[in-house]
């Protein structure tokens, strides 16, 4: 941030400490995104992170006289938000991918109905980590790849400081010694929290892992789309691995295998194909690739469905988690239409 930045910084400052509202916002106007990707690691939910992005800018409001500057504001806003999400952690059920949330299905049982209570990671918007500043000088993980869904489900495994530890250091790329402050931890506690938190994350065996898209992949997305959009089962099933999964929050079930996908897709996703019409809008979503789905109602109007985000191997599509959206509300979330 150069003298300019910091002037005008400190002039809203001091007008949003005098109760000047329009001030404070444009004084965290530039942290809002990186907050609220922040809150969403902490917490594995879009939503549950625009509702502590809420939180964490009702605190600093409340509490601006107490921003002494010995820090960045940035720095500061990143402890406000860090303390309000693990605040929050105790009353929140722990989330998870949905095949290790959900008992696998059988596919020519009647679908389960939908659960009320989230308890799967939700997807992310690439777009509110993209064009952040690089400031991160000691992040090991790019933005892309620490809001993949393996990853933030991974995070939701640790304890709440072990999980903001790693997150200050190995995401946002904060020093040691900030670190530790901004967790009013000593360094010694943090780095400890921090060794636990990484050990934790290897022996799971779960790393980041959004890569570009090579032609094969990009061939085989397209083939994926048509699949979907002329509701040719076999088609789909071809770009699957044998041990492929389909999960489909919020339905407490999945479907493991491209057997138990095929005949689930056949007998009752695609059955009376003439009906079932989809269009498949390519989006960004939690570092991978992904469509937004329209599916045509009865008038014709193809109204949104779903997000579909997929995991890709060399040999084919590894996971498709179809992210249900009966009312619309996830595709708002990502500021698409509801109808195409």
């Amino acid at each position: 941030m150069n003298t300019i930045e910091i002037e005008g910084q400190d002039q809203l400052l001091v007008a949003a400490r005098a109760g000047d509202h329009e001030a404070f916002e444009r004084l965290v106007e530039p942290f809002r995104r990186e907050l609220l990707a922040h809150c969403y690691r902490i917490l594995g939910s879009m939503e549950d992170a625009e509702d502590l992005l809420q939180e964490t800018l009702l605190r600093v409001w409340l509490r601006l006289e107490t921003f002494a500057g010995r820090a960045s504001l940035r720095a500061w806003l990143y402890k406000v938000a860090t303390n309000a999400c693990l605040d929050a952690l105790d009353a929140r059920r722990r989330r998870g991918l949905p095949r290790l949330v959900h008992a696998r299905g059988n596919p020519l049982a009647p679908l389960p109905a939908p659960e009320k209570q989230a308890a799967w990671v939700e997807p992310f918007p690439d777009e509110w980590v993209d064009g952040q500043p690089e400031v991160y000088p000691e992040a090991r993980y790019d933005r892309r790849e620490s809001i993949t869904l393996a990853f933030v489900a991974a995070l939701q495994r640790l304890p709440g400081r072990q999980r903001a530890a790693l997150l200050l250091r190995d995401v946002l790329g904060f020093g040691s010694d900030e670190t530790a402050t901004l967790l009013e931890m000593t360094p010694a506690a943090m780095n400890s929290a921090l060794q636990r938190a990484r050990s934790s994350l290897r022996q799971a065996g779960e790393a980041p892992g959004a890569h570009p898209l090579d032609a094969l992949h990009s061939n085989l997305l397209t083939r994926y789309v048509a699949a979907w959009e002329s509701a040719d089962a076999a088609a789909l099933v071809a770009l699957l691995r044998e041990d492929a999964a389909l999960t489909m929050p919020p339905l407490p079930v999945w479907f493991g295998g491209r057997d138990d996908i095929r005949r689930f897709v056949e007998d009752y996703l695609f059955q009376g194909s003439e009906l079932f019409r989809v269009r498949l809008v390519p989006v960004r979503a939690s570092g991978a690739p992904a469509f937004a789905v329209y599916q045509r109602d009865p008038r014709g109007v193809f109204r949104a469905a779903a997000i579909h985000v997929l995991t890709l191997g060399q040999d084919g599509i590894q996971t498709i988690d179809d992210f249900l959206s009966f009312d619309g509300s996830l595709l708002r979330r990502f500021g698409l239409p509801l109808t195409v």
